[in-house]
């Protein structure tokens, strides 16, 4: 055996950290079972049998996006014909009718770069939120949208993020960051916020007290090195604040997309996905979740990586629209009892979280 790779497979087995190169060697080695045994132990020396999950309702409100980013079928330009745009008053019916779902605990609400919306069109939205579910966490925006509100409103980060948590945001979203490599953002991202710009907000956001998931995109155009550079500047930042609470991986759906387009990119299989989920969870010692996005995995695969290291199921969601403009075929919102079945079926306990 490698020399590399058995100093991984030594530090798995008394729970030390894994370095840049233990963890490629784990990754080449392509050993599903192991990593599948390896994660699920991990998994379950820190949450148990219990696997996670919310009830809650998503809100995109808008598509329109100044962004114009090649790896999303999601944006379009004001003016396009499935360009929409939710105003105030739509948005209270959303609101009333999410009242509606028993024991409902999350709104969900991310979106666009919209051109000619400002800050207080979605502070409004945040206070209506507040309005309506007073006892519901709000889940909102990511750190791309934050730099977008600082940019427009002439604010800092620190007092964007400040006014958003006064007004009743409990949690920021960890979408945005797909690939931290400059060489790759260039490409797939050009217009967005560099990888340093979303760590900082990250940075200051956890030191505020806003908690946070974070994410990755793969399977596109990066590479495995780069893949595993991401994991360890998130590891990074999680040692300084620990303010993440679950990490999520987001296979890339390049039909509809530029970037599928111009590379011509096939959807990874359910090999990858199970193998970047486990590699993950073994990378990131410092995190106590690893979340599987149903909606994007489809449940089957999401369900089975329960068994490699995964420990969350995402929630109910109730309707979702960016990734299924990329083309993705899976159902737009499940039950509650559905997800606590397919988690049932696993032998493991379903937990609201």
């Amino acid at each position: 055996m490698d020399k590399i790779l058995k100093s991984a497979r030594e530090k798995i087995s008394v729970g030390e950290r894994l370095n840049f190169d233990e963890i490629i060697a784990l990754y080449n080695e392509n050993d599903l079972l192991y990593l599948a045994e390896s994660a699920r132990r991990v998994k379950e020396f820190k949450s148990g049998k219990n696997i996670f999950y919310t009830i809650n309702r998503h809100i995109n409100l808008t598509n329109v996006c100044s962004s114009n980013c090649p790896l999303c079928a999601f944006q379009c330009r004001s003016g396009d014909e499935k360009a929409f745009t939710l105003e105030i008053d739509y948005v209270e019916k959303i609101l009333l009718d999410a009242k509606k779902i028993p024991d409902l605990n999350e709104i969900h609400i991310v979106s666009a770069l919209h051109p000619e919306k400002n800050f207080d069109y979605y502070l409004d939205v945040v206070k209506l939120t507040k309005k309506i579910l007073p006892n519901v966490r709000i889940a909102a925006f990511t750190p791309v949208e934050i730099a977008n509100f600082a940019e427009k409103s002439n604010q800092t980060y620190e007092k964007i993020l400040m006014t958003l948590k006064n007004f009743g945001v409990t949690n920021l979203l960890g979408g945005g960051a797909e690939i931290f490599s400059p060489r790759v953002r260039e490409i797939i991202c050009p217009k967005k916020i560099s990888a340093d710009t979303w760590l900082e907000i990250m940075r200051i956001a956890h030191k505020l007290g806003i908690k946070s998931n974070a994410s990755m995109l793969y399977g596109h155009i990066e590479t495995i090195e780069e893949r595993v550079e991401h994991l360890l500047k998130i590891r990074e930042l999680q040692d300084e604040t620990h303010g993440f609470q679950s990490m999520l991986l987001f296979p890339f759906q390049p039909l509809n997309t530029e970037l599928g387009k111009k590379f011509n990119l096939q959807r990874v299989g359910a090999w990858e996905d199970l193998k970047m989920i486990a590699i993950t969870r073994l990378a990131l010692d410092n995190f106590e979740n690893v979340k599987s996005f149903w909606v994007m995995l489809t449940m089957p695969i999401a369900q089975l990586s329960l068994a490699f290291g995964a420990d969350d199921l995402g929630g109910t969601i109730g309707e979702e629209k960016i990734i299924h403009a990329a083309g993705v075929t899976t159902q737009k919102n499940i039950s509650r009892a559905d997800l606590e079945k397919i988690i049932r079926e696993t032998n493991y306990i379903p937990v609201q979280r």
